[in-house]
């Protein structure tokens, strides 16, 4: 199914869909089991460590903007190739053992976040139905936003936006990816995310520095971004409460008005698909940005919308599965 250098050729294609769906199999049954990365670091939080470690060293607030950009791009290459070659590297090795392909499925579910995504989302369903505070501290794990500034209405907006947009980030994407590049890609693909969630802010410490962080991250994101909404749309058709013809013009009209050239095809899709408005303005860090309502719906969303969401967003996660698992049975 991917272009493998090492064998020389494509790698089968009945074992690259056989990893990923005990890949994608692993992380919905079992997740991120916290048992296990209290004793071992997550991958993630190894690509983050080696990004905070390359940004003290090279983002000098003191050099030109120019230089700042150009180093921001040694260091986004940098931590990029080293999780390419880490994946081709753990590639190599397990390709050549017995059930080697098992191992690496297992690898790559610990870079999938499906469950962990409806566990946090759940949780802030959850906590808003106990109180606005419990809300806020659940979602304050999940969105940059700060949760002070959030009524009901807001902490649950904020949820299932996060739910729309990691879907893709989350989900989606990383199963592209492994599916063109096998684990180096979806090694590679998370360093991507991960720099632009660490470095790809538009503030005077990042702006320069994250640039091509940022637009590398907008680059691998455009084919998946839209695949999920697509996803979310047919997701729509099988769920009596969601509107399939909502999600879809919503998601041609308003998706390019956000300000994110990927984020709005998830969300606004959603929103359509479930008769709500999301994003709009929203406070950052004390910041006020201002951005288009995706859908023209409901603003007042609360914890029973969220449920309707987790419905969509495991039903759009469903179609996905079952496309991997029929392209199986096809090859």
């Amino acid at each position: 199914m991917f272009w493998d250098p090492l064998l020389g050729g494509i790698w089968a294609p009945a074992f690259t869909l056989a990893m990923l769906l005990l890949a994608m199999a692993a992380d919905l049954v079992i997740g991120d089991p916290r048992w296990l990365y209290s004793l071992l670091p997550h991958p993630v939080v190894l690509i983050g460590r080696s990004i905070d470690l390359l940004t003290r060293a090279l983002n000098r607030q003191s050099l030109s903007r120019t230089a700042r950009i150009g180093l921001g791009a040694l260091c986004t290459l940098a931590v990029v190739a080293l999780a390419g070659g880490l994946g081709a590297a753990l590639h190599a090795l397990l390709s050549g053992l017995p059930f080697g392909w098992i191992a690496e499925g297992l690898i790559a579910s610990s870079l999938l976040a499906f469950r962990g995504l409806y566990d946090a989302v759940r949780a802030v369903a959850r906590g808003l139905a106990e109180s606005l505070e419990a809300g806020r501290t659940a979602v304050s794990h999940i969105v940059g936003r700060d949760p002070a500034s959030l009524d009901r209405a807001g902490v649950a907006r904020a949820a299932a936006e996060s739910a729309a947009e990691n879907f893709s980030d989350g989900f989606v994407a990383p199963v592209f990816w492994f599916l063109l590049l096998g684990l180096p890609g979806l090694l590679a693909y998370k360093a991507i995310n991960t720099l632009d969630s660490m470095i790809g802010h538009r503030n005077a410490r990042f702006e320069a520095f994250g640039k091509v962080a940022a637009r590398l991250d907008d680059g691998v994101n455009f084919l998946p971004a839209r695949l999920a909404g697509l996803l979310i749309v047919l997701a729509a058709l099988v769920l009596p409460a969601a509107s399939a013809g909502g999600a879809w013009r919503a998601m041609l009209r308003d998706a390019p008005r956000h300000r994110s050239p990927n984020a709005g095809w998830q969300e606004a899709a959603l929103a359509g698909a479930l008769g709500l408005a999301l994003a709009g303005p929203r406070r950052y860090g004390g910041q006020v940005v201002d951005d288009h309502w995706m859908g023209d719906g409901r603003r007042e969303v609360g914890a029973e919308d969220l449920a309707r969401v987790l419905d969509l967003y495991l039903a759009a996660g469903g179609l996905l599965f079952a496309a991997v698992m029929a392209g199986l049975l096809l090859a």
